[in-house]
């Protein structure tokens, strides 16, 4: 079933709307974050090095996922544009531009995945994490360009609003990476026994399989498949410089957020074994509600860009604000949880011993409070990037993440952590201001973009 065109401009209508499209979108990020989530309870079955060191790297990891993500997510925008405007020749040119352009770019990501270490040792990290981080990124760097086709596949299919493989795509590479975890790192099951690098090995592989598998469902679905192109280099130059030139701006916002929250695990690296493990568990955590708040951005991002696309200002302005209450709804749900059962959330991530006598734990429920709160902004910030970008700005949002993240968040972070002596604390302090400044000048940028829109609107309908 694909909504596209729909005459029903009701509230309840545009709820539907945006759950539709979000509710898969959100299976499909939690199929990586639950990859990522995996490793970080396997790895803390081993030892806390282990932990500390694998969980750097899948933030490293996540770092170039994200950037790559960023590329092809504006793919999904240009369809959704294309298919409002009846111009469905468009759509495979789009497909294979981005396509492409994340063939381009996952080559460079491998080659830096692979040459990591001398950066981190530059960077102050202990030897020996540094060592065992950069083991790792050299074994999942080989997953790196079947995910990024992966996610343009998956943009193709949000744009067409068509997201139906996906669910099952989920659910089967979440039950791979479990198996294969679990196989790799014990011995398990017939595979060998390959220990730390054999959590690397498990995600390489699923995401080898998450891309096969979408290939096979996408080549067979009536709505996909008429625009699926086994030439990929079917495109042209518009294509192309479309692609790159809104991708590049959502991906250097994508990669601003994602950088800042690395450059901090960075920091923490340096304050020692136990707080780089207990930030490693808690990120995981705030990471898997961020994919929450990204598929509900997605959703209301592809709908007001056919309001746009339709001049629709109204309509997509509370597109915009649906998408915001549903996600500060879902926050606070969250919130409760964290807040009522910290010890069950963090059961999950970490072993029986150290939830009984390990500093890490300590150390990690006071950071689930302080990110109890954090994660309101960050989901603003999340749904302000979309709603922006549907509306065609993809400028602003950097800007804007520059601002809040790297000239007011990162220096508060140092400020409060070193300065003012609150440790790791201070760090998550840091972080809750940076993102609080970027949500909240989103979403004024966007009601300036929707009231300047609909001034245009109205002035051209009177010169007519």
């Amino acid at each position: 079933m694909v909504i596209a065109n729909n005459n029903d401009n009701s509230p309840f209508s545009d709820i539907k709307q945006i759950a539709f499209l979000a509710g898969p979108l959100i299976l499909t990020n939690i199929l990586y974050v639950a990859i990522a989530t995996i490793d970080i309870i396997m790895l803390g079955m081993l030892s806390p090095l282990d932990l500390a060191a694998g969980g750097l790297a899948i933030v490293i990891f996540n770092q170039f996922l994200t950037v790559g993500k960023g590329l092809t997510t504006a793919t999904a925008n240009l369809i959704s544009y294309a298919v409002a405007k009846n111009d469905h020749q468009r759509i495979t040119y789009l497909l294979n531009a981005s396509l492409m352009i994340g063939t381009f770019v996952g080559l460079i990501f491998t080659g830096l995945m692979l040459l990591s270490e001398p950066l981190l040792i530059w960077l102050g990290t202990v030897p020996e994490v540094a060592e065992k981080t950069r083991g790792y990124l050299s074994v999942v760097a080989i997953g790196v360009l079947p995910c990024f086709w992966f996610q343009s596949l998956r943009h193709f299919s949000v744009g067409l609003k068509a997201p139906g493989p996906l669910l099952l795509i989920t659910s089967i590479s979440v039950l791979m990476t479990i198996f294969l975890n679990y196989g790799f790192i014990f011995g398990a099951f017939g595979l060998p026994e390959l220990g730390f690098i054999g959590v690397a090995t498990a995600t390489c592989l699923v995401l080898f399989l998450s891309f096969f598998l979408f290939v096979f469902f996408a080549s067979r679905h009536s709505k996909l498949k008429p625009y699926i192109s086994w030439r990929v280099w079917k495109t042209d130059r518009r294509a192309l410089i479309t692609s790159w030139k809104l991708g590049v701006p959502v991906a250097a916002t994508y990669g601003s957020e994602a950088g800042f929250f690395s450059i901090l695990s960075l920091f923490v690296a340096t304050l020692g074994v136990n707080e780089l493990a207990a930030h490693m568990v808690i990120m995981q955590i705030v990471y898997i509600v961020f994919m929450i708040a990204a598929g509900i951005s997605s959703a209301a991002s592809i709908s007001i860009s056919e309001a746009h696309a339709n001049q629709n200002f109204c309509h997509a302005k509370r597109l915009a604000y649906i998408g915001m209450s549903s996600a500060m709804v879902v926050m606070l749900l969250i919130m409760a949880a964290y807040l009522i059962a910290p010890n069950w959330i963090l059961f999950s991530f970490l072993s029986a011993s150290e939830l009984q006598h390990s500093a890490v734990v300590d150390i990690a429920t006071r950071l689930l409070f302080i990110a109890a709160f954090l994660q309101f902004f960050d989901a603003s910030q999340n749904i302000g990037v979309g709603i922006l970008r549907g509306v065609g700005d993809v400028k602003s949002p950097f800007t804007l993440s520059i601002i809040g993240y790297w000239c007011i968040g990162l220096p508060l972070a140092w400020l409060m952590s070193i300065k003012m002596d609150l440790g790791i604390d201070g760090v998550w302090y840091g972080l809750i201001l940076g993102l609080s400044v970027t949500a909240f000048s989103q979403l004024w940028v966007f009601n300036r973009r929707i009231n300047t829109l609909q001034l245009q609107k109205l002035e051209g309908e009177i010169v007519r």
